[in-house]
């Protein structure tokens, strides 16, 4: 009998502890919080397995369990920061000895909604966010972040396409990708489907196309219609390159994806009112077609005033995160040419995968593409809303590697050349 007794004692003890621990909310890691990425806790290759890339080269999961991962960068000692947008927060990766597996992953800010896109200039990590940029510093190297400020939210509210993503370009400027509040319908925030720029303070630059408009909200644009810039790029010669994911409901294959878009100072790119037509490399010449649903207004009365992109892909493709692979490690066919993260289609009657692309530069122009890492899908049929993994950032290591952020498993894989 009082061995039933003890029995039914210690079952009721554990039901206890199982129902606080359950009751128990979980703790947010405070800033600069570690957590230890070796033995047991290192992330898991299965997912890396699945991923199929060129001969010759290797993918492994460099850090998982991550908040929604989306564009990242490096810093001085080559190590890897990622916005975690789902989080709100910035982390810091740390490979120490350069085993292709991040050994620490340090939460170096919190607090920043919909952190998106991170960037170093002149001792500050610059964070977009929903509407706002920031920018934290470490100013002693004790890899404490204690210095925080706003650079400006002189930034549209976050509606529909609620991303923003900054850059700083070879005239040591701030440039903004802020994305459109509707699929179709013209803005009447003009800093809205903008890329804006400012100084590196968040003031307005006095060569911006717009600086003395009577209108402050166009004062910061420097190039308009572009429905969803998710990331651009600077080439070597200074050009700026952005994508652009274009309306919805035209059908599976109308527009075409426009993955490659010379952005310049003062063009108009389209959008609501007008799209490219042509199929990958577009030819000299092609004027934009106009979007029927959309009748011309404001800046716009015909699609002769729109600038056409340069490169496209097919419609759904949902580009996000872009970066030009300026290292040697890679063969040569894959040098001085850009790397795309396509999200894939959510929405298409003819899935589009969720894939890395390569795009291929000659004479300072795209000309071709072709896949260059797959498999985040079950099957073909499969829309990437419904995938395992969909790939998001992509940014060039310090020797040459090539990582890629997954925001639908909180995965960074590595791929290096092995061949």
């Amino acid at each position: 009998m009082r061995r039933i007794v003890g029995i039914a004692l210690i079952l009721t003890l554990l039901t206890g502890f199982i129902v606080f621990a359950q009751d128990t909310p979980a703790t947010t890691p405070e800033p600069e919080a570690t957590v230890d990425m070796t033995g047991d806790t290192a992330p898991a290759q299965d997912d890396a397995a699945r991923l199929v890339v060129p001969e010759g080269f290797t993918v492994s999961v460099f850090a998982s369990g991550l908040m929604k991962p989306r564009l990242m960068t490096l810093g001085e000692d080559g190590s890897l920061y990622v916005a975690e947008q789902e989080g709100g927060r910035i982390s810091h990766l740390v490979d120490a000895d350069f085993n292709g597996v991040a050994e620490t992953v340090m939460v170096i800010a919190e607090n920043m909604p919909i952190a998106h896109s991170v960037e170093w200039h002149d001792g500050w990590l610059y964070v977009s966010e929903g509407n706002q940029i920031e920018r934290i510093q470490d100013a002693d190297g004790d890899g404490t972040f204690e210095a925080r400020e706003l650079v400006t939210d002189n930034i549209p509210e976050a509606v529909h396409h609620m991303t923003r993503t900054l850059h700083f370009g070879p005239d040591g400027m701030l440039y903004v990708s802020t994305g459109s509040s509707s699929n179709n319908n013209p803005e009447t925030d003009p800093r809205r489907a903008a890329i804006l720029r400012f100084n590196p303070d968040g003031t307005i630059p006095a060569d911006n196309p717009y600086a003395t408009d009577a209108d402050p909200l166009r004062q910061p644009i420097w190039a308009e219609g572009l429905r969803n810039s998710i990331d651009f790029l600077f080439t070597p010669d200074g050009q700026l390159w952005a994508n652009h994911n274009g309306s919805d409901d035209l059908g599976d294959d109308t527009p075409p994806e426009e993955v490659v878009i010379n952005v310049e100072m003062g063009k108009h790119y389209g959008w609501p009112y007008c799209y490219t037509p042509a199929q990958g490399a577009v030819p000299a010449g092609t004027v934009d077609v106009q979007d029927e649903r959309v009748p011309f207004g404001g800046p716009l009365t015909s699609c002769d005033q729109s600038s056409p992109a340069l490169f496209t892909d097919l419609a759904h493709s949902a580009p996000i995160g872009m970066t030009w692979y300026d290292g040697t490690a890679f063969p040569e066919q894959y040098q001085n040419g850009i790397f795309e993260a396509y999200h894939g289609s959510w929405n298409s009657g003819v899935p589009r995968d969720c894939a890395v692309q390569f795009i291929s530069v000659q004479d300072g122009l795209p000309v071709s593409s072709e896949p260059f890492m797959t498999g985040f899908r079950d099957s073909a049929e499969q829309n990437c809303a419904d995938a395992w993994g969909r790939p998001a950032g992509v940014t060039v290591g310090a020797n040459g590697e090539l990582f890629v952020s997954d925001d639908q498993n909180g995965n960074i894989y590595v791929v290096t050349y092995t061949g």
